[in-house]
């Protein structure tokens, strides 16, 4: 019997050397007597063969070669990545790219943007290319680690919600879209086109009269100009525009004018990849979205499922919207004279400029249209303001109820898909104050958190079986804000007020500061009840170095609603100094309704003073206690809390639309009636005070 045993020591020193030797020797006397006696008698000597290999182990280039040889002797077959593009895509999905394309390749004509749709067509219709993410060479200024190389043979697919589009369309569990009510949406059909109404004296009045009756009116000496829109389409008849106020019908409009072109061909979530403008850098300037605190920290290309997963989703929508807006609300704030900030305190208010979209019940289709063809309208507003303007805008959207045209039924609206888009560009030293009103959808029905047991009338309706009655559950209401503070010292301060009634809710606000001065305030307001599904998004992006930004985000959660809150903030490797501060309370109402609050600090700098929280709860017991012990019964106490949880959020708009104390038609009178619509009916399942933090 021959018996053999080969070692390969690889040593770098003499001393291990004579260790590893004696370890060498005592482990061939351990195996020669564990061979069995009979096979030594049996058989001829047992010989044993040492090889002692003493080195630093193979060389570079012997490693090169070693791996180029490996890679040539396996055999592998690179599958045809296009046969795999659709391989992800669940049936949800193919139904909500169905549903998306239903509402671009409508029959109806582009809007009024010609040029500009087409090249948003294009990026839309281009699916995106499939191509590894190779790591570029150690040399190479933009190298990073951070890379997904796939190996050879795995097939390539588009992330998720890029299947079929070259910009992301809506995923049930896509991030952005988790909380949403897709499947609901996209059930619903909006493939037809709101339609204009014929405008006579009698009817121009009626919806004067309706808009003044619901707080969405501001007289002529009350604002500095008004534009309205019904159904997506301008009424000269009912608006006041100005030198600069004033609707654009045509693209010819804006073709002189590359500055506005290049306002309005901007896409949102990155897809426009060159900022506003050049961010000063040290002595150099950045003008790359997707290349923003590179090489190692920057979200890459916005068809990345990293990148992806830190968007709105409000992309797709922004694209349609560039399509099928049969107006463009266009405001300009002409250049005024720097102020100090002494200046600045005591100079008086500017006037509003009211901008109004409002839809008929019918949104303009034929009488003979079934009542369940729902329809889409595509807003669109542009505000620039120049160098050390001051202005204050305030937008409304609110239904109308009667208008005089004979094609409204009286058995409920038509759905409706409302997709707004709204851009702001601020320059040096310019002041902002806008306000966004949503009261469109009507009152959500109350007393819907009651089970059967406890309505005390059985002949009632039930406040459930009302509520899934209700025509405005079928709406669908979108609407983009995207601000960019462009110049030294510019100055945002935007308010959203979502009070409506429509079935969902979805409003994102994007703040980017490109130049260090510049701050932004976002405040929101969100009320959800009945079966609302509502959904608030914020992106507050720190680009420029020393720029401040303050958020505050209330939402009241009540009936068996689903109210949901995702607050971001990234603050760029550029973006030294940074001031940025956020909070978001949440009040739950109700035993069945559902609230989601995620604020978020993505913090690539580090010379910043950054603070963001959240609370949960529902209404103090211990302050209900107080007022009821004076006097007050438990509904009245309970609105008062809740008046005073919105009121902070309310006292933040714009004063022309709050109206006075005793006013009815002013916005805290309607704020008070749809609180008090909403105020719990019963007793809570769960006893006694709960807070998250």
């Amino acid at each position: 019997m021959k018996t053999s045993c080969i070692l390969l020591l690889t040593l770098t020193s003499s001393q291990l050397f004579e260790s590893s030797l004696a370890f060498v020797v005592s482990s061939l006397k351990k195996h020669h007597a564990n061979i069995a006696p009979n096979s030594i008698a049996s058989s001829s000597p047992s010989t044993t063969t040492l090889a002692v290999s003493i080195g630093l182990g193979p060389s570079k280039e012997e490693e090169q070669s070693q791996r180029a040889g490996d890679e040539t002797e396996f055999e592998y077959e690179i599958p045809n990545h296009e046969e795999y593009r659709l391989s992800r895509r669940t049936k949800l999905d193919q139904a909500c790219d169905e549903w998306y394309e239903g509402l671009l390749q409508t029959h109806a004509a582009d809007g009024i943007l010609k040029s500009l749709a087409q090249q948003t067509r294009t990026i839309l219709e281009t699916p995106v290319e499939l191509v590894n993410d190779l790591e570029k060479d150690t040399d190479d200024v933009e190298w990073t680690p951070y890379v997904t190389t796939k190996l050879p043979w795995t097939p390539l697919v588009p992330s998720f919600g890029l299947e079929q589009f070259g910009i992301p369309t809506p995923r049930r569990n896509a991030e952005t879209w988790r909380q949403f009510d897709v499947p609901g949406m996209i059930a619903q059909d909006y493939s037809q086109i709101a339609e204009p109404i014929e405008m006579s004296s009698e009817r121009c009045h009626s919806i004067q009269q309706d808009l003044l009756a619901q707080g969405g009116w501001l007289d002529d000496d009350e604002c500095a100009a008004r534009l309205v829109y019904v159904n997506g389409y301008y009424v000269d008849e009912l608006s006041k525009p100005s030198e600069h106020v004033y609707n654009i019908q045509d693209e010819s409009q804006i073709a002189e004018s590359q500055e506005l072109t290049k306002y309005l061909a901007r896409l949102t979530d990155g897809f426009t990849d060159e900022l506003a403008c050049p961010v000063a850098n040290g002595e150099s300037t950045i003008s790359s979205f997707e290349k923003l605190s590179g090489p190692n920290h920057n979200v890459g290309a916005p068809t990345s499922q990293f990148a992806i997963n830190t968007q709105q989703g409000t992309a797709c929508f922004a694209a349609l919207n560039t399509i099928k807006a049969r107006a463009v609300a266009f405001v300009s704030a002409p250049a005024g004279a720097p102020l100090t900030e002494e200046e600045k305190a005591t100079a008086p208010l500017p006037k509003p400029v009211l901008i109004i979209n409002t839809v008929t019940p019918s949104l303009g289709l034929a009488s003979n249209v079934d009542n369940s063809m729902g329809a889409s309208l595509h807003p669109r507003t542009l505000i620039v303001a120049n160098e050390h303007s001051r202005l204050s805008v305030v937008q409304s959207t609110v239904d109308l109820t009667t208008t005089g045209n004979a094609n409204d039924r009286s058995d409920g609206s038509n759905p409706k898909l409302y997709n707004g888009y709204t851009q702001v560009f601020l320059k040096a030293g310019a002041n902002v104050t806008h306000s966004y009103l949503e009261e469109s959808g009507g009152m959500v029905t109350a007393g819907v958190e009651l089970s059967d047991d406890e309505l005390s009338d059985e002949s009632v309706i039930s406040p459930r079986v009302a509520e899934a009655d209700r025509s405005a559950l079928k709406d669908t209401h979108l609407e983009a804000i995207d601000v960019h503070c462009m110049g030294q010292d510019a100055d945002y301060r935007g308010t959203v007020m979502s009070v409506g009634g429509s079935g969902r809710v979805r409003i994102g606000v994007s703040a980017t500061l490109l130049h260090s001065g510049t701050r932004a305030e976002v405040n929101g307001f969100s009320l959800s009840g009945g079966s609302q599904r509502t959904d608030m998004k914020t992106n507050i992006h720190h680009i420029a170095q020393a720029t401040v930004s303050r958020q505050t985000q209330k939402n009241m959660v009540g009936g068996r609603s689903t109210g949901s809150f995702r607050g971001r903030i990234r603050v760029e490797q550029s973006a030294q100094q940074t001031d940025s501060q956020q909070l978001s309370r949440t009040v739950l109402l109700s035993d069945k309704a559902r609230a989601w609050s995620v604020p978020s600090l993505e913090i690539i700098a580090d010379d910043v003073k950054c603070a963001h929280g959240t609370t949960v709860s529902d209404l103090s017991e211990e302050e209900l206690f107080y007022l009821r012990a004076r006097g007050l019964d438990r509904q009245m106490a309970r609105n008062l809390l809740m008046y005073a949880f919105a009121g902070d959020i309310a006292s933040c708009v714009e004063p022309a639309m709050l109206g006075a104390l005793d006013s009815q038609q002013g916005l805290q009178k309607r704020l008070i009636r749809r609180l008090e619509n909403l105020v719990p009916q019963g007793d809570r399942a769960v006893k006694g005070e709960y807070q998250s933090i």
